[in-house]
């Protein structure tokens, strides 16, 4: 009977590692975070991929990075200990820009030192994602597209619509500004344009272009942003 009872113990204990186990590799597949599976990691790493989704869900054939997952992943790094740094990783085309401000804040709040790098593209609403770091590095030829506010569809009340999205593009404005070496007239010079996008406005900056307008910090890839980090963590 107690050789029975130590083997169902044993096998209770075996199903509930398995469980943990394969909870762990779903949240990894759900979120895209490593993070979840390997928690005292002294540097953290978060990945921003696809299209931001905010308040609207997006069709399930659209790669995104939800926030209501980044939220709680960033709250949960800063409350961790043995987190000692955060490494974002950024590959975005933009989306919701309340959902991609918010996050942007959250970022630029955390106590432990963070690193941004843009490895594919840092679009519209992944301009400020990119600047929120405490530095920031993108791979030569990876991309970065500034333009203003936009929206599609039927519009009522054109003169407040027109001005809400003018608060919001001071926001957005003000946070790019306070988070990097741009100058405002720039900025907004670059939004601006008309000769670079076809059928919009706004500017297409490649690697070097961004860090000699002042937007990015530095050209290199995770190597670079790796050894800024751990200085970072030293320091």
């Amino acid at each position: 009977m107690d050789k029975y009872i130590l083997n169902s113990d044993n096998t209770e204990k075996e199903e509930k590692e398995k469980s943990e186990a394969q909870d762990k590799i779903e949240n990894v597949k759900e979120l895209g975070n490593t993070a979840l599976a390997t928690p005292n990691k002294k540097i953290q790493v978060l990945s921003i991929i696809g299209q931001i989704e905010g308040h609207s869900v997006l069709p399930p054939q659209t790669k995104a990075t939800k926030y209501e997952h980044i939220i709680p992943q960033l709250i949960d790094i800063e409350q961790n200990e043995d987190a000692k740094g955060l490494l974002i990783v950024l590959n975005t085309v933009g989306g919701d820009v309340e959902a991609g401000l918010a996050i942007s804040e959250m970022i630029r709040s955390m106590s432990k030192p963070t690193v941004s790098v843009v490895i594919g593209g840092g679009h519209s609403i992944g301009v400020p994602l990119a600047t929120s770091a405490d530095f920031s590095f993108i791979t030569p030829s990876a991309t970065m597209i500034v333009h203003p506010v936009r929206m599609n569809g039927f519009v009522i009340g054109v003169a407040q619509t027109f001005e809400y999205f003018k608060k919001m593009q001071e926001r957005i404005n003000e946070f790019i500004v306070r988070t990097s070496n741009i100058e405002q007239d720039n900025l907004e010079k670059f939004m601006l344009q008309t000769n670079d996008l076809l059928n919009d406005v706004g500017t297409m900056l490649i690697g070097k272009q961004a860090v000699e307008c002042g937007l990015i910090d530095e050209v290199g890839g995770i190597k670079e942003a790796l050894e800024k980090l751990n200085e970072l963590i030293e320091k």
